[in-house]
């Protein structure tokens, strides 16, 4: 078993619980188990390419929501937050870090003087339009192993299971 390609190392823990324990449905470890090895074999992929433009995840992040609501590349905070999943006082401290560093500004709306948008600057624009680049050619690279059909049954299955946790999660 320890040579087959075609078996990983959650293969050799359910054939262990299978063994010790084999009343246990452990099939949610199989899926939840790659997921979690999957996230911690990614993650440095992604950081990687982040790290080349200078980004972190989250900085990458934020000016992609910005990038792509399109022109003229602007949302209030509150927008933002709602595609993040982190507090105001988070989202504040982010705009604040990447308004210093020049890649967003805040400006007043021209339609309610009351309210703050954020936008791209030029420089933003700029490095996270670069950083998409690299970005998509990475997250195609990490997928490469499955073909197309594969890839679209994936996308399908795991939209399934995050729409099904997420609606237990909001009924609860």
């Amino acid at each position: 078993m320890v040579n087959d390609p075609s078996v990983d190392h959650l293969d050799e823990i359910v054939e262990q619980w299978a063994r010790e324990r084999p009343g246990l449905d452990v099939s949610g470890m199989e899926i939840i188990g790659r997921i979690t090895r999957l996230e911690k074999l990614i993650r440095p992929r992604l950081d990687a390419v982040f790290a080349q433009h200078d980004l972190e995840s989250w900085e990458f992040d934020v000016l992609a929501t910005l990038l792509r609501n399109g022109e003229p590349h602007q949302l209030t905070p509150g927008q933002l937050l709602d595609s993040m999943m982190i507090t105001s006082g988070a989202m504040t401290n982010r705009i604040d870090r990447l308004e210093r560093r020049g890649f967003v500004q805040r400006t007043k709306s021209p339609t309610d003087g009351r309210q703050v948008l954020v936008e791209l600057t030029q420089t933003g624009l700029q490095l996270v339009d670069a950083a998409l680049v690299d970005h998509a050619a990475n997250e195609r690279a990490i997928v490469d192993a499955l073909g197309p059909d594969q890839r679209d049954q994936l996308v399908d299955l795991l939209r399934r299971l995050y729409l099904g946790i997420a609606d237990q999660h909001s009924g609860a």
